[in-house]
């Protein structure tokens, strides 16, 4: 890559965030860090970032045959049968559950606000995702991603954190929906370990963690443009079309355009509050990670950044399978 004009490139997105800028970014090129700021490894909470950590351990326990997106919730969660006999995993992992909650915990069931699908809600259910993927696993959800993914990839148990929102049958619950106090804290350069494995589609050095089924379900659209959001004011408008199974994806969103045009369509991004983001690009062979805490931007500013690199000579090579960790 040319250094001057990958320069350019995080100059444009310095432009677009808050005063942290881009001291907290690190880009990885086929397996090899290329870019880095002068706080990589400052831990920060990474808000709904966390969502892909709980994707991914759907995944898991997927591969394992031990659940399945599409399997009734109610079927590990007892409660939900009365309101929610209908719901699925998949749609508690793309918001279009419709699950309301009593106001004294995410965990007892209320009236639901509509009905399964036919709204977009982006909202706390993670946590009762959460609560109920842990009682499949039959052990904490940090546990499990850190047998199964952390310790192949590098992610030392000492490096991150994944607070706990509640606790099931015994079992800590680790919060799924990102809040600082029940989420994951991990620097960018950790975080780009996990961005790096996605964009390799579940392979690390050669090994596969995680199925090629699960990225292609999990990192595609899962919501039609035309799904409704249920409050027309809020900020996730222009999600249905551009999510997957808590990933954001570069799919066509309601105004008939991709979240990031410049940007290759396989690309897909953890995202969290106040800016931070991990973007997977199978196709570039590429993940760039931006932490602040500092701002709330319009994701599709992130779009600067991506024309600068499309733009770049010679150009990114567009490969199908990318080459794994170095």
């Amino acid at each position: 890559m040319d250094a001057p004009q990958l320069d350019e490139a995080l100059e444009s997105l310095r432009a677009v965030c808050g005063e942290v800028g881009v001291r907290r970014t690190v880009v990885v090129r086929r397996g090899w860090r290329v870019w880095a700021g002068p706080e990589p490894d400052v831990r920060v909470p990474v808000y709904s970032c966390t969502k892909s950590f709980l994707s991914v351990c759907l995944g898991l326990l997927w591969d394992d045959g031990r659940c399945s997106p599409d399997d009734l919730a109610y079927r590990y969660f007892e409660p939900l049968q009365r309101h929610y006999p209908t719901v699925t995993l998949r749609h508690l992992a793309t918001f279009t559950s419709g699950y309301a909650h009593a106001p004294e915990s995410v965990f007892k069931p209320a009236e639901p606000m509509y009905s399964p699908g036919a709204a977009f809600h982006y909202s706390d259910q993670s946590d009762l995702l959460a609560l109920i993927l842990t009682r499949i696993a039959g052990e904490p959800l940090r546990e499990l991603f850190q047998r199964r993914i952390g310790d192949a990839i590098g992610l030392r148990p000492e490096a991150w954190e994944w607070r706990v929102v509640g606790e099931t049958e015994g079992i800590p619950v680790h919060g799924g929906s990102g809040f600082p106090e029940s989420g994951v804290h991990i620097a960018a350069q950790d975080l780009a370990r996990l961005g790096w494995m996605a964009a390799c589609r579940g392979v690390w050095a050669g090994r596969r963690l995680l199925s090629l089924r699960y990225f292609e379900t999990a990192a595609a659209p899962c919501t039609d443009p035309r799904t409704p959001p249920y409050d027309p004011k809020a900020w996730y408008v222009r999600l249905p079309g551009a999510y997957g199974l808590n990933w954001w994806v570069n799919g066509v969103t309601p105004d008939g355009q991709r979240m990031w045009p410049h940007a290759p369509p396989d690309t897909f991004a953890a995202q969290g509050n106040l800016n931070g983001i991990c973007f997977a690009l199978p196709s570039w062979e590429m993940t760039i990670v931006r932490l602040g805490p500092d701002v709330v931007i319009d994701m599709r500013l992130y779009d600067r950044m991506f024309q600068r690199l499309k733009a770049m000579r010679p150009p990114l090579d567009v490969r199908s399978s990318p080459s794994g960790a170095r």
